[in-house]
Formats: C-alpha cells, sequence, structure tokens
C-alpha cells in the first residue's frame, strides 16, 4: 500500500531501554511504526522489518498520540499493522501500550471519527488485542496470518495446529473478527470507499427475484393471501432490495448470513443499511446476527449518519443453540440500540415482519410496509397451534392478527404503505431518509398504545 505522507510525526521519540534488557540497547534506532498525516487521513503504519513489529513504549506512544491528534484535527484513522506482539524487551512497560491505545481509539470513536485497520501479515499479539481491534472497520489481506497467539506458540502451547481453522485472514472473516479479506493489490480501494473517497461496488443480488411481485394467484383470500404473498419465494428479500437502493456497499463482517450490514451511499448520501435475506439459512437471525445490527447501528450513530433497515425475517431462531446463546437477550440489546441511536432510522417491511425478532430490527423513526407485506405479533400457523390446537387453521387465525399492511397502517403500527415493487420502494426510502427525524420511534408506538386502552 503506497503512502503519500504529508507529515511524519513524533519520530524523534524513543526508548529508555526500561529494563536494561541485555543486546536491546543495540538494537534500539528505527522503531516499529511509522505515524503521520496524508492529505485524507492520518496514518499509523506498522513495519515488520524493526524487532518483528512488536510494541513497546515509543510504538505505543506515536499511536496514541496519532489518534489523539485525529481527534483534535477531526480526521480519520488508517493502522496498517503488522506485529508479532508486545516488545518482551520491555516487560510491562510493553503490555500497559495495549490499554492505552485501545483508550485512544475509544476516544476517536466518541468523537464520532472513523478509523480502519488493514491487517497484514503478520497481525498477532499485543496489536492485535489492542487497537487493530478496536478500529472501527477492519479489513484483511488475503492470506495473512492473523490471531492472537502465533501459530508456533499455540502449537508448543496446547499441541494443536491451526492450519485450516484458526490464525489466517480467511478463518477471521468467517469468524466475524475482521469485516473482508482483500488481496493486497485491492486494499487501498477498500480503504478508499470505506473512506467515503470512492465507491465501492454495489451488493450483488443472490438470486433471480421478480421486482413487481404482488399478490399470488393461487385462490388464496384475505389476510392469508397476504401472508401467502409475503413469503413467495421470488419476492425480493431485504438484500435484494439493498441491491437497487445503494450505489455504493461495503459489508460489516456478517457471519449469520441472515443479516447483511454494510456502510452504503444511498441518494448520494452515506447511511448504514441493515437487510435481511430471508432465503438464506431459513432466514430467521441467531444471537449473532441480531449482534451484528446492533454494531452496525451502533457505527452509524458514531458517525452521524442514518440507519436503513429491510426487514424480511419470519423471526428469530428458535433452536436450542441460539436459545442458550441468548437470543432474547439480543433481540432486546437489538430494541435497545435502535431506540438508543441518534441519528434518523428508517425501516421497511419487504416481506414478512415475523414478531419480535422482526421488530427489533424494525424500531424506527419512519415505518413502512409493502402493499403485500404482512407484520404480526406470530405467524398464524403458530397462533392456530396455541388457539386452537390446529395448526390448518392458519388461515382462519389469520384474519384475527391484524397483519395486513392495510390494518397496520390504520391502526398507526406504520407510518405508511408503499408499493411492493422494487423502483417504488427505493423512492419511499429516499423520501423517508428526509423526513424522518429522531424520536418518533418512541412517539408512534406510544400513540398506539394510548388509543388500545380501555
Amino acid at each position: 500500500m503506497a503512502v503519500q505522507w504529508t507529515e511524519v510525526w513524533d519520530d524523534d521519540l524513543g526508548s529508555a531501554d526500561p529494563l536494561r534488557f541485555p543486546g536491546y540497547a543495540d538494537r534500539l534506532g528505527e522503531e516499529s511504526v511509522t505515524t503521520g498525516r496524508t492529505a485524507t487521513h492520518v496514518r499509523v503504519e506498522g513495519r515488520f522489518d524493526v524487532l518483528g513489529g512488536s510494541m513497546g513504549v515509543v510504538h505505543g506512544e506515536r499511536v496514541v498520540r496519532a489518534f489523539d491528534r485525529a481527534t483534535a484535527l477531526g480526521l480519520p484513522v488508517v493502522c496498517v499493522t503488522r506485529s508479532g506482539g508486545a516488545r518482551m524487551q520491555e516487560g510491562m512497560v510493553s503490555l500497559v501500550q495495549l490499554g492505552r491505545t485501545v483508550a485512544a481509539v475509544r476516544r476517536h470513536a466518541e468523537a464520532g471519527l472513523l478509523s480502519i485497520a488493514v491487517l497484514r501479515s503478520p497481525t498477532t499479539g499485543g496489536v492485535f488485542a489492542s487497537y487493530a481491534s478496536t478500529c472501527s472497520l477492519r479489513v484483511a489481506e488475503a492470506g495473512a496470518v492473523i490471531g492472537f497467539a502465533g501459530p508456533r506458540i499455540v502449537a508448543d502451547t496446547t499441541g494443536e495446529s491451526v492450519a485450516g481453522v484458526s490464525h489466517s485472514a480467511e478463518t477471521a472473516h468467517a469468524a466475524g473478527l475482521v469485516d473482508a479479506v482483500v488481496p493486497a493489490a485491492e486494499l487501498d480501494r477498500w480503504v478508499d470507499a470505506a473512506l467515503g473517497l470512492g465507491e465501492a461496488p454495489p451488493v450483488a443480488r443472490l438470486r433471480a427475484v421478480d421486482d413487481a411481485v404482488g399478490p399470488p394467484d393461487d385462490g388464496a383470500t384475505g389476510a392469508w393471501s397476504e401472508v401467502v404473498a409475503a413469503r413467495r419465494a421470488d419476492r425480493p428479500t431485504g438484500i435484494d432490495v439493498a441491491a437497487a437502493l445503494a450505489s455504493s456497499w461495503t459489508d460489516l463482517a456478517a457471519p449469520d448470513p441472515t443479516v447483511r450490514t454494510a456502510l452504503a451511499t444511498v441518494a448520494g448520501r452515506r447511511v448504514v443499511v441493515v437487510a435481511s435475506d430471508r432465503h438464506t439459512a431459513g432466514g430467521r437471525p441467531t444471537p449473532q446476527g441480531f449482534r451484528q445490527a446492533q454494531r452496525a447501528v451502533a457505527l452509524a450513530g458514531r458517525l452521524g449518519i442514518p440507519v436503513v433497515s429491510l426487514v424480511d425475517t419470519p423471526g428469530a431462531d428458535p433452536g436450542p443453540a441460539s436459545e442458550n446463546a441468548g437470543v432474547a437477550a439480543e433481540i432486546a440489546a437489538t430494541f435497545a440500540a435502535y431506540d438508543a441511536v441518534p441519528v434518523p432510522t428508517v425501516a421497511v417491511c419487504v416481506g414478512e415482519g415475523g414478531s419480535g425478532g422482526a421488530l427489533a430490527l424494525a424500531w424506527a423513526d419512519e415505518l413502512l410496509i409493502q402493499e403485500h407485506a404482512v407484520f404480526s405479533v406470530i405467524a398464524p400457523e403458530g397462533a392456530a397451534v396455541i388457539l386452537e390446537r390446529d395448526a390448518s387453521r392458519a388461515p382462519e387465525v389469520a384474519e384475527h392478527l391484524a397483519l395486513t399492511s392495510s390494518r397496520l397502517r390504520d391502526m398507526g403500527v406504520v407510518d405508511a404503505v408503499v408499493p411492493d415493487d422494487v423502483a417504488g420502494t427505493v423512492a419511499a426510502v429516499h423520501a423517508a431518509l428526509g423526513t424522518a427525524r429522531v424520536g418518533a420511534r418512541r412517539r408512534r408506538p406510544d400513540a398506539l398504545s394510548a388509543a388500545a386502552l380501555a
């Protein structure tokens, strides 16, 4: 990655060799990190050729000062890391740099500024366990060694091989530890897009869908007909609408593929998008999926940019693994994240809104629903089993759940009904981004509740 420095900072700092470690003084001189400024951002550039990129007091101090200057200047930070970890020759003086650098990244984030870690090979130990993992976004060089303990340490300590299991850019991405894995030649382009200095490609559509899907022609009637329409296999789900909505798309980590999140560009403005994919893994978010949404919403709040949610899910994953992993707590935490975020939020139900798992992703200042979408306290089949002991009575029970778009609008559950076709929905989102006001996310449900009291 080519760097065009406009300023280089703190190159006069030196280590006092605090432990008088044998032979260390002879190796002092150049340092394992360079910091300074480019035309667009503050830069932290690791150097593995100097003492294995290890972080001692000078490395830590330079990183802390770089982030604090970036905070004062209102600039983003790009950290390119290559490091074996904390510097043994400086003992605990080195180790405390982990906490110091994390605190500096946090101060920068709290100022509403973006930071990006570019993890090159290797990025391990204390640097990985501090500022590299605290940055807002993280991208790894394809094939890079990424991990807390180095592979040799793991093998010697545990007797286990990490090959194909951990300690690579690719396994880190699968685990959600990095947002993308990119070939070395494309890292600059990815970083520029994430900084908003260039356009990332739009998200690719995953399947053939009918952009103008409407009610089914299968003889179903009434509310049940709307349920059938909402679940049609050729109906665009959230990520399909996102493909038409966003001209630029920088994915955030998504080990749960049912919830896709990204820094995106919509109608010329930066937003965070949260998009359901009901056609992947059953479309039911796990606890991890809700955590992905929480992270995305928190990022939007720090950067001061709107959130757009495109919701289409039959509900949260109810399986034992999700239950034991705290799915209920993560749904509650997602409600809390959307409620607290200090930026305008827009949500559209573009298919099925299934119970609390869907509403948590749609707790927004402007809540829209497509004409032939549905939103319900419970799936009609579940309600029929509970109320009638007979799932086959779902069409009958659906009539009583007030789940159709027109009923939801009339009751005040949603703000408006929008066309089913993708172009119409995109236009509605553009308009809603101009009218959404922080706080309506509470006023609408408060009014609904007041009207329902006897």
